[in-house]
């Protein structure tokens, strides 16, 4: 039992480490959005593309409040510091009961 552990808290790992660098990413997209950034830049495109799935979820169902204030990212947040707290947190508690019951 010992390997299923383990795989399920390097999945655990994986999943942490995933969710952080999205969390970068929209964060730094928020940050750009402040400004009038070249959408030809590579970067600014490469920001929009993977953030703007997700995003664009939220948006479609959140309405604009607060003059058109956007608060998909600040919603997005919350929801991967949820899944960050919450889920990985579990895999790791789940991980560590396998392991002491094998």
């Amino acid at each position: 039992m010992f390997v299923f552990s383990n795989f399920i808290k390097a999945l655990a790992s994986i999943f942490d480490i995933v969710l952080s660098i999205y969390m970068w990413l929209i964060i730094g997209r928020a940050i750009i959005s402040w400004v009038t950034p070249d959408p030809f830049n590579p970067i600014v495109r490469f920001l929009y593309n993977v953030t703007e799935p997700v995003l664009g979820f939220f948006r479609r169902r959140l309405p604009l409040v607060y003059g058109g204030l956007d608060l998909a990212p600040l919603l997005v947040l919350i929801v991967i510091v949820f899944l960050q707290r919450f889920l990985v947190t579990t895999l790791y508690e789940w991980a560590m009961r396998i392991s002491m019951d094998g």
